[in-house]
Parts: C-alpha cells; structure tokens; sequence
C-alpha cells in the first residue's frame, strides 16, 4: 500500500513515517504540492496526508483534485493542521472531503494515536497486521534467539519485525532448523527489546528463509514490558533521528571550520 505525504517538513515527514510504516505502507514524499497532483495517477496512493500549515493555499486544492476521481473509502485523506487554523477551515476540510484532521503537533502521543487511528480505520489492512508492526533497526535494539526442543541448539539470527503478538525472524543458519516444525512450541526464547530481556513462549506460525511466530505467553509482567516499548517506539525514533541529525550537522561544521583555519 502506498501513502502519498505531500509534506514541507523534514520533522513532520519523519514522524508520520515512524507511525505509518510499521502499519505495512509504502512512503511517497512530495514537498510540492503541484508536483503530487501530476503524479496522482501514477503513484495511485491508498492514502494521503498533506499539511494546511506548509501548503495553507493549496491543500484545498489538492482535496478537491483527488476527489473528483477518489472517494472517501479507497483514498483517505488526512489534513495536519497547526495551532492557527481557523474553525470554519475545519468545516470547509471536511466539506471538500478530509477523513480526518490531526494537529501537527506529532510528538503528543494522542496525536500520534489518532494519525494511525484514523489510518486503521480507512484503509483496509492486511489480516497479517492486525498488530501493528514495527521494523527491527538498529536503533531500537530489538535480539532473538532460541534453543531446538530436540537437542538444544542454540539458533541465532535477525528480527525483522516484532509486533505485541509476534515476530518475524531470519535464522542465520537454516540447516539448524531442520527439527523445528511448524505449530511448534518453543519454550527457550530470548527476546530483547531495549534494555530488557524477556523469555516468551512462542509458536512457529510460518517457515522459509524468514520465519514467523507467535507469542503464545509470556512470563509475569513480561508482556506489559514489551508493550510499553513498542508504544514509544516512534518518539524513540525522532530522537535517534534527531540525535544523527545534529552529529551530522557538528561533524559538517568541525569540517567547516578545519577548511578556513590557517595553516602553521
């Protein structure tokens, strides 16, 4: 599924990117709004979000435009909006067809909800993503392995996503998965998230070179500690983002002031 973001800021993008992705969408970025609409037919998005604050003159425009030839229910259409914009704008948004209205300010968690809750509730998802999703990088320190039933093998690898129900994991040795079957249930689990490490039990849902399972329990509180991380996962990732962002900008500026200091 694709998701045309028709969006000037670089902070902005970045935020509805680390909600919208783990929901399974493809990301298409324009900074023009122009631009976007020539490309309507082509780029033939499952949803879009534009900013009133970057584009205030031409969002309604862009509304209009996509509806004439998309309803509601194939293209949904989210407006950003920032602290001055007017009521009667936001009668006219939803007038001209807007599916939602969603305060730029992303960093407030209701904000964030009510982006993916408005999201989840336009677009048909996958019946695969009925939990939310979310990309293993490096950043968020997400490790898995487990032990064979059979003869304790320890078997390594990478997580490539991880929901609250599940994860998605691509053994680094597949000849030592040759005990495991499938409906099987694996009771020597480590799963890092973050700092902690927790030791669920977990059913293999799917083979092939990337496998799928599912939580079956977890021990304790263990359950609880997975979901609050998984929900600050996107502030964890502005900050990271942020965090490159300005290391990037003191190395370039480190560079800088090396080019016009005198030689000795």
């Amino acid at each position: 599924m694709k998701l045309l973001l028709v969006l000037g800021s670089d902070e902005t993008s970045n935020l509805v990117s680390s909600y919208a992705e783990p929901l399974g969408f493809n990301l298409i970025r324009y900074r023009h709004v122009p631009k976007a609409m020539d490309n309507l037919d082509e780029i033939d998005p499952a949803g879009i979000v534009i900013s009133a604050r970057d584009f205030p003159r031409h969002w309604k425009v862009m509304v209009q435009y996509v509806r004439s030839g998309r309803p509601k229910e194939s293209c949904p259409i989210i407006l950003l909006k920032d602290d001055n914009f007017p009521l009667e704008e936001t009668s006219k948004a939803f007038f001209l067809g807007v599916s939602g209205i969603v305060s730029e300010a992303l960093e407030e968690r209701t904000e964030l909800d009510r982006l993916q809750g408005i999201l989840s509730r336009y677009i048909p998802l996958d019946e695969k993503r009925k939990a939310q999703r979310y990309y293993a990088e490096n950043w968020n320190r997400f490790g898995f392995l487990f032990s064979d039933p059979k003869d304790m093998t320890i078997i390594s690898g990478e997580v490539k996503t991880v929901s609250s129900t599940g994860l998605s994991f691509a053994p680094a040795n597949s000849a030592m998965m040759k005990n495991i079957r499938l409906n099987m249930e694996l009771r020597e689990c480590s799963l890092r998230v973050g700092n902690a490490v927790l030791s669920p039990v977990c059913v293999l849902n799917r083979t092939g070179r990337v496998i799928s399972l599912r939580f079956e329990s977890f021990p304790e509180n263990e359950q609880n500690i997975l979901d609050k991380y998984l929900e600050g996962l996107p502030l964890l990732k502005l900050k990271n983002t942020r965090e490159n962002e300005k290391k990037k900008t003191e190395e370039e500026a480190s560079e800088h002031a090396e080019e016009l200091s005198p030689l000795e």
